[in-house]
């Protein structure tokens, strides 16, 4: 399945974790970023379910 269409605020968080995750990154390899992942996920999952309530 293709990636859900994002709303302009969704644009904007995902691009706020991003952001951060390429700042901790700088810190090293050993730095954890899976929760900045889940939050992208739980933003992309929301738009996928938005998407298919609208489908129906």
């Amino acid at each position: 399945m293709a990636d859900p269409k994002l709303t302009a605020a969704e644009k904007a968080k995902v691009a706020v974790l991003t952001a951060r995750m390429c700042k901790r990154s700088l810190a090293g390899e050993g730095v954890d970023l899976s929760d900045l992942e889940r939050g992208i996920d739980r933003i992309l999952d929301g738009a996928a379910e938005r998407a298919q309530t609208s489908a129906r």
